[in-house]
């Protein structure tokens, strides 16, 4: 019977990565409790091996995205790791009694961590690198891509559900003219937004979405729905039906699953986004069938894997700044989640859509923007 260390050997030999090697992504492994730990947790022991010092990778999204590419999860699947897709089936996780849970654990973990890593406008979302070289002017791009897409004019009232720190809502209101309500489950995002954006049109709200009963003539969603989860997404259309005009535009920009899941990985699920779930294509034809008609679906996944290297980029350069409040095994924790992430991308596990919709009364006029 082979050795713990002999079966990981063996199924990271199907991905071309080596223990031990001397290329930037094979593993260098510390502790021999790695082996073990992945085997008895998979995934979740993967992850939490590399935060706790048990390995190291140079090229860690290259060694992750080789593994991907090989399906190399699907290998270890303890009968524990199951429990979470299980729970998931069985109770609505985000469910509006826990509709806050995601702002505390993720997005108030410091705006001086956020302000390192994003962009001048604070922009925590895929950004659009066509004709872009740096992340601040592909974000912008990306901003102004949505503007387009929705076609603002002066005057309009916009509603922007999970509005972060509120780079769409001040770029809209600034470029465009309209008036924003921005909302989202995060206090330090609200309070740095109001101050950033003081004396504009704009009214930043720390609501769940499912307490909307206003009408806009624009809707936009960007990078909020993979918090919503299955059981909740045809409510959240229904609620955006419910704000929209019948001539006006819903744009959802998310990250999407090429499969149909209930959850996210484990690891990412307990020391990133608790609940999260990334829509399939089924999820959201079921959800919109009956209320929206599709318009436009523009997928272009390739610039996240770009996003998320720019944003490690700026994070590990700016470490020393902040390294004394969050700690060693943070910076472990949040490199191997921007890179896993970016790998994701790269393996195509992990898709970005913008998708526009209208209500079945609206014209048939509109015109894709790219």
């Amino acid at each position: 019977m082979p050795t713990a260390q002999q079966s990981i050997a063996d199924l990271l030999s199907l991905a071309d990565i080596r223990i031990d090697g001397d290329r930037p992504h094979d593993l260098q492994v510390h502790n021999d409790r790695f082996y073990t730990r992945v085997l008895a947790e998979g995934v979740l022991g993967f992850g939490e091996s590399y935060m706790d010092g048990d390995w190291d990778c140079a090229a860690l999204d290259e060694m992750l995205y080789q593994a991907l590419r090989a399906g190399l999860e699907k290998e270890i699947q303890p009968l524990k790791m199951l429990l979470p897709v299980l729970r998931a089936k069985l109770i609505n996780r985000q469910r509006k009694a826990r509709a806050f849970e995601i702002g505390d654990h993720h997005y108030d973990r410091g705006n001086d961590l956020y302000t390192r890593m994003l962009d001048r406008r604070m922009t925590y979302s895929c950004a659009y690198w066509k004709d872009a070289t740096d992340l601040d002017a592909a974000q912008e791009a990306k901003l102004d891509l949505i503007c387009r897409k929705l076609g603002l004019r002066p005057g309009m009232r916009v509603l922007d559900i999970g509005c972060g720190w509120g780079s769409w809502a001040g770029y809209a209101a600034e470029k465009y003219g309209v008036s924003v309500v921005g909302i989202t489950v995060s206090r330090a995002q609200i309070d740095w937004a109001r101050e950033r954006y003081a004396g504009m049109d704009i009214e930043f709200r720390y609501q769940d979405y499912r307490d909307l009963r206003e009408t806009f003539d624009r809707v936009v969603s960007v990078g909020m729905f993979e918090h919503v989860g299955p059981k909740n997404y045809r409510t959240f259309m229904k609620v955006v039906d419910r704000c929209l005009i019948d001539d006006g535009y819903f744009l959802l920009h998310t990250i999407g699953s090429p499969v149909s899941r209930m959850t996210v990985d484990p690891w990412t699920d307990k020391y990133i986004f608790p609940g999260a779930a990334l829509p399939s294509a089924v999820f959201i034809a079921k959800a919109i069938e009956g209320l929206f008609v599709l318009r436009d679906w523009h997928s272009f996944g390739g610039d996240y894997d770009r996003t998320l290297l720019a944003w490690h980029e700026n994070f590990a350069s700016s470490w020393p700044e902040i390294a004394d409040r969050y700690g060693e095994r943070f910076r472990r924790m949040w490199r191997y989640y921007l890179l896993s992430a970016a790998a994701g991308f790269r393996a195509n596990r992990n898709q970005l859509w913008q998708i526009v919709l209208v209500k079945p009364a609206a014209g048939p006029d509109y015109q894709a923007v790219r």
